[in-house]
C-alpha cells in the first residue's frame, strides 16, 4: 500500500485519559478501572538497556522474538510480512526492536494467533504486536507496555443500503452487525450500541468483509484504520458510515502484549515512551494510517 497522510490521535490527550483510568466494561454507565501503577509511573529510558542482546532477558538468548497474527492486514503490516518493518505496527515493532538495542538479524517474527497472545500463560515471544487494545481484564493474564496508539470505532456498510444512511449509534440497532470474535469492535457493538439482534463473530476480519459483501450482515465494526483499508481497497462499493466518539464506553488504546509479570514489560514500555518523546510514533501514524477527519462521529 502507499503511503497516506495520516493524524495520529494526539498521545499527550492519550497520556491524560490514561492517568484518569480506561473503562473496562462495556456498558454505558461502566465505571473506569484506574490504571494500575506501572501505567502511571512509567520507566525512564534507562530501562531499555535491561533489555538488549546480553541481557539474558528474552525467551531466546541474544534474539528479540516478536509475534503478529497470520494473516497480518493493512495498513498494520505490509505483505503480510512483518519481518519487512512496513506498515505501522511493522514499523513500531522495528523501531521497538532498535530501541531496545537489536539489530535486524537478531529479531525473528513468528505467528500467533491474536485469541492466543492475550490468554494467560507462558509465552513463546517477547512481545506481540496485533491491534490488542489495553483492557482491564486482560491485564489480569497478560501484561501490556505504554500505549503506542488511540483508536476509534468505526462501521463498514455496503453502498446504497439502508444502513448506510444512519447518522447515529442508536440508529444502528435494528441492523444486523458483526465483528471479529473477542475483539474490542465487536465489544463496541454489544457494548455501546446495544443492537436489538445479536451481533456476528467471525474469526478473522476477512470472513467478517466476505459475510458484509454477500449482505449475510448489514454492517461490520473495525478500528477506522482497517476501516479506511476495507473501503479504499478490499471492498471497493463499500463506505465509512461514521466513527465512534473518542474517548466511548470502550476507550481504545493499543498496547504490545508482553508475558504476565515478564521482564521486558518495563522495558517495552520505555522503548514506547521514548518513540513518544521524540515523535517517532507521530511519524508513523502520519507516513501509515489513514487520517479520521472528515469521517462523521455518530452520537
Amino acid at each position: 500500500m502507499g503511503h497516506r497522510p495520516a493524524v495520529l490521535a494526539s498521545l499527550a490527550a492519550v497520556s491524560a485519559l490514561i492517568l484518569g483510568g480506561c473503562a473496562s466494561g462495556t456498558g454505558p454507565d461502566a465505571e473506569p478501572t484506574p490504571i494500575p501503577e506501572a501505567y502511571t509511573k512509567l520507566p525512564t529510558t534507562a530501562a531499555v538497556g535491561n533489555c538488549g542482546p546480553d541481557s539474558g532477558a528474552t525467551v531466546t538468548d541474544g534474539v528479540l522474538t516478536i509475534a503478529t497474527d497470520s494473516p497480518a492486514y493493512e495498513p498494520w503490516i505490509v505483505g503480510d510480512d512483518p519481518s519487512n518493518g512496513k506498515g505501522f505496527e511493522g514499523s513500531v515493532a522495528r523501531a521497538v526492536s532498535e530501541k531496545l538495542g537489536y539489530r535486524a538479524d537478531q529479531v525473528e517474527f513468528i505467528r500467533v494467533p491474536w485469541g492466543d497472545a492475550i490468554k494467560p500463560g507462558e509465552k513463546n515471544f517477547d512481545f506481540d504486536i496485533n491491534q490488542v487494545t489495553i483492557v482491564g481484564d486482560r491485564r489480569e493474564a497478560v501484561d501490556f507496555s505504554s500505549p503506542y496508539y488511540a483508536v476509534a470505532q468505526s462501521i463498514v456498510a455496503m453502498e446504497g443500503t439502508p444502513v448506510a444512511a444512519v447518522d447515529s449509534l442508536d440508529g444502528l440497532a435494528p441492523f444486523r452487525l458483526g465483528a471479529q470474535r473477542g475483539s474490542t469492535s465487536l465489544a463496541s457493538i454489544t457494548g455501546t450500541i446495544r443492537p436489538s439482534q445479536a451481533p456476528v463473530e467471525f474469526a478473522t476480519n476477512d470472513e467478517a468483509k466476505a459475510a458484509l459483501a454477500a449482505g449475510t450482515i448489514d454492517a461490520l465494526v473495525v478500528d477506522i484504520p482497517t476501516g479506511f483499508q476495507i473501503t479504499a481497497t478490499d471492498l471497493p462499493n463499500s463506505t465509512l458510515i461514521g466513527q465512534f466518539p473518542r474517548p466511548n464506553t470502550v476507550t481504545e488504546f493499543f498496547g504490545l502484549v508482553l508475558e504476565k509479570n515478564s521482564p521486558m514489560t518495563a522495558c517495552a514500555s520505555a522503548a514506547v515512551d521514548a518513540l513518544y518523546a521524540d515523535g517517532t510514533l507521530d511519524q508513523l501514524a502520519q507516513t501509515w494510517l489513514a487520517d479520521t477527519a472528515g469521517v462523521p462521529i455518530l452520537n
